[in-house]
């Protein structure tokens, strides 16, 4: 391909542009042990190719049970649809964090996703710029929802897509055993350490 100066032809969406008015937060996980669910929640934003194009999903998820609390799916990266995640989450779950963990993206520095996570108290901390480990059990959360069933299944529509969505994130925190958890399902530790 480089001798014939050919280049693959893939999607390159750019979920994590950072808005420079937006008030940046600091990592503040660094050498903290999470022991207890409701310590930490973690969002982040993925895309999810369509037969016509993407759509974009964003989560929130519980890092020491692993358990998805709410998810939201959108065509266009405005900061709504994570706000829709996250007040659905904090409704849902009748619990709130005490720190809540994103990237530096504009939809989580947005006013009015950092005027919510504010009116409930909750400590806001943001990765470092281009650290994605930092928020490493929701980048593993998209790893597994696009192999176990993205690549696999191949959506046409928005409504086939939400429709499967749906029986995965049920799947993974109902009934999918996790390694880390030693074989026990993300719900299961969520409600027992609850």
């Amino acid at each position: 391909m480089n001798l014939m100066d050919l280049e693959a032809i893939y999607p390159r969406p750019r979920t994590t542009i950072r808005d420079q008015s937006h008030a940046v937060f600091p990592y503040l996980l660094r050498g903290v042990t999470i022991n207890r669910n409701n310590q930490v929640w973690s969002s982040d934003i993925t895309y999810i190719p369509i037969e016509r194009g993407y759509m974009y999903l964003t989560a929130v998820i519980d890092w020491y049970s692993r358990h998805v609390l709410s998810w939201s799916l959108s065509n266009s990266l405005d900061s709504s649809f994570c706000i829709e995640a996250l007040e659905d989450a904090l409704a849902t779950s009748g619990r709130q964090p005490e720190i809540f963990n994103t990237d530096q993206g504009v939809q989580f520095t947005s006013r009015n996703f950092v005027a919510v996570l504010k009116s409930h108290g909750i400590a806001i901390s943001m990765d470092g710029k281009g650290r994605a480990i930092d928020n490493v059990y929701i980048e593993r959360l998209w790893r597994s929802l696009k192999y176990e069933d993205i690549y696999l299944k191949a959506y046409e529509t928005v409504a086939d897509l939400f429709e499967g969505l749906t029986r995965y994130f049920e799947y993974y925190s109902h009934r999918r055993p996790h390694q880390s958890l030693g074989g026990k399902t993300p719900l299961s530790v969520y409600k027992q350490a609850a």
